[in-house]
């Protein structure tokens, strides 16, 4: 995103029991943010590939394209990609490693200090067991299946490298080994994820430990999506469990957004295909809901004012997210117009650099759009992606493999292919923009300098910038720098208010309550940054169950609709006095219910703090609203722990 064309580049950044347990609790936060800080052949729009795409996709009329040309490039530019699964995306308009956490851990990193493993010979008898043990002065514990396996769990006391080659060599030892922690992980069983070099590129499987999309709507402004069964047109069957949510055909002018060419399924699969559902290919923010919009025919043509009129229409019925693979040469004050309305409603605009070579195309080089380049499976900039000032940040767009449609949509043909382009690249920008909007960074800025913060710097010159923007897209890296940042200021925010409340109640009343209790404890966490908070670091929050326990309650409108969670309905004192007045005279509820007051305050004090949030009035509006209601919190607090 960006306000001007002259500012952009570097970026906008900008009782002892209960004390024991508030204690580890910030421990914790601060490891976990420690180990997560420790992680820290392309194609071109030609009519070659439109003969191919013809021939694969019988039926879908072979782009119409006028002919841009860069003389700047080399003249085999225009000559169709290698190999038969490699298509160009059919419109006008614009196995590598996973990144992320799990790709970049050694051996050692989930050892546990201090313990090992041993596994005895299988014919040890207990007496001689317990000598190896003896032997080697290690405290050992059995395991479940100890009476089979001989195998034991032991602590070890000194330099652990040390007994374990000690015990390598002793006859009666099979193996020794540190013991090491494991955890959950989600893996889709998609069949073509294995395909999707750009989905494990963008570090798709670790950003949904944390984040899927859950409540959040994108926006399709294309050629339409297969999203329902209409007449000769059917939902995609890599859709099936995907939502969709009423759009509008721009085109014949109803709600019957059908996609007749098959770029706009193909774009839409990237963003939320169903996903872990047994059946072809997997979309990055798989549980958003998508919203089509039609403004381009089958022919993939569109003009300004429909592109204009179908982003309005997309703000003004909730979308989040608006992703516009989709562009032309001219900077039409219409378009502009439409993006700073739509910004100024929260949603987030992310729109295709275009497929020139050259400059950046528009809408991507508009203000307020994250416009995104094109890379390929090396990382390098693909040849036909435009370039230089409106770039903000760079994603896969060579080979990228999603569902799309065949025969216009109307004989229930689908096939999943691979296209290139910067329209295959924006829809990566544009779900990853949906997972953080599902972790509460609603405001559009926000979400930029969180994409822009957790980009993978592959040239950071100036020439490089003009290529990559800030960077190539690393999902996973954003989701899990906005969750590390969410948790601590939250918990540090918890612990301070706490403290202040304890004083404050304990002078007005010295037989005050104490809040260091797991009565008080429990529910603030519960409030403040959610009572399960660490759990993405643990199971994924692909469950809906994890999910909802990780999330601070506050937050829990986001499973709604974050254009919901605006208005911050679970985040105000009405809730905690709701309880008070309910409850005050159960002596035994308000230590619970002063902790929820004050973990209520200490998430509306990390709305402010962390300055992520768009509430529906603006920014001070939505400062004050914070301050004085996390006060009246602290006010209901003091209140509840008095025993007067």
């Amino acid at each position: 995103m960006h306000t001007s064309r002259l500012l952009r580049w570097p970026g906008t950044a900008n009782l002892r029991t209960g004390r024991a347990l508030a204690t580890s609790l910030l421990a914790a936060t601060a490891l976990v943010a420690v180990s997560g800080a420790v992680r820290a052949d392309d194609g071109t729009d030609s009519q070659g590939a439109g003969a191919v795409l013809a021939a694969r996709s019988p039926g879908m009329l072979e782009p119409r394209l006028p002919g841009y040309v860069n003389p700047a490039l080399p003249a085999d530019v225009g000559q169709p990609l290698r190999g038969p699964d490699l298509l160009v995306e059919p419109v006008a308009t614009a196995g590598e490693p996973l990144h992320g956490l799990a790709s970049e851990l050694d051996e050692t990193s989930y050892d546990i200090p201090g313990q090992i493993v041993v596994d005895a010979r299988d014919d040890l008898d207990d007496a001689s067991l317990a000598d190896l043990v003896r032997d080697f002065s290690l405290r050992a514990l059995p395991t479940a299946l100890t009476s089979q396996t001989r195998i034991q769990i032991a602590t070890v006391d000194g330099p652990v490298s040390a007994t374990l080659e000690r015990l390598a060599r002793d006859p009666r030892v099979e193996a020794a080994e540190p013991l090491a922690w494991v955890r959950a992980s989600f893996v889709a069983n998609d069949p073509l994820m294995k395909d999707q070099w750009h989905m494990a590129r963008v570090g798709a499987e670790r950003a949904w430990d944390f984040a899927s999309g859950r409540g959040v709507t994108v926006a399709v402004v294309d050629t339409g999506i297969a999203c329902e069964d209409h007449g000769p047109f059917t939902k995609g069957t890599d859709l099936a469990s995907t939502e969709c949510v009423e759009g509008w055909n721009f085109v014949t002018k109803n709600n019957h957004a059908n996609d007749d060419q098959g770029h706009g399924t193909h774009v839409a699969g990237t963003i939320a295909q169903s996903t872990n559902n047994g059946l072809g290919a997997v979309g990055l923010a798989f549980h958003a809901r998508l919203m089509p919009v039609k403004v381009l025919n089958e022919s993939g043509w569109g003009t300004t004012a429909d592109v204009a009129d179908g982003i309005r229409w997309a703000a003004e019925h909730g979308a989040q997210v608006i992703n516009l693979s989709l562009g032309g040469p001219r900077n039409s004050k219409v378009l502009q117009s439409a993006i700073d309305d739509a910004v100024a409603r929260g949603a987030v605009v992310v729109a295709a650099a275009g497929n020139t070579g050259g400059r950046v195309q528009f809408p991507g080089a508009s203000d307020g759009v994250i416009g995104v380049s094109a890379t390929d499976v090396n990382d390098k900039i693909a040849r036909f992606s435009s370039r230089g000032q409106g770039v903000d940040v760079a994603a896969p767009g060579v080979n990228v493999t999603q569902q799309t449609i065949c025969n216009r949509g109307r004989d229930k043909c689908q096939n999943f292919y691979a296209y290139s382009g910067t329209s295959m690249a924006a829809p990566h920008v544009a779900g990853a923009a949906a997972l953080l909007v599902s972790l509460g960074v609603t405001d559009p800025r926000a979400v930029e300098d969180a994409l822009r913060a957790g980009a993978r710097v592959v040239d950071d010159s100036d020439g490089g910038k003009l290529l990559y923007g800030a960077g190539i897209l690393d999902a996973a890296s954003s989701v899990v720098r906005v969750t590390q940042s969410h948790i601590v200021v939250r918990l540090l925010a918890l612990l301070v208010l706490a403290t202040w409340v304890a004083r404050r109640a304990r002078k007005k009343d010295a037989t005050a309550t104490s809040p260091w209790r797991a009565s008080f404890l429990l529910p603030a966490l519960a409030a403040g940054p959610g009572l399960f908070f660490f759990a993405p670091w643990l199971l994924p929050r692909v469950e809906l169950a994890v999910d909802v326990l990780a999330r601070p309650i506050a937050d829990l409108d986001l499973l709604i609709g974050a254009s919901v969670h605006r208005w911050l309905p679970l985040a105000n004192a009405l809730v905690p006095l709701g309880l008070t007045a309910l409850f005050f005279g159960v002596k035994r509820l308000r230590p619970a219910i002063a902790g929820f007051a004050v973990g209520t305050a200490a998430y509306l004090t990390s709305v402010v703090l962390l300055g992520e949030a768009a509430g529906p009035f603006g920014r001070m509006a939505l400062v004050v609203w914070c301050a004085v209601n996390a006060a009246a919190c602290l006010w209901i607090a003091r209140t509840n722990l008095s025993t007067r």
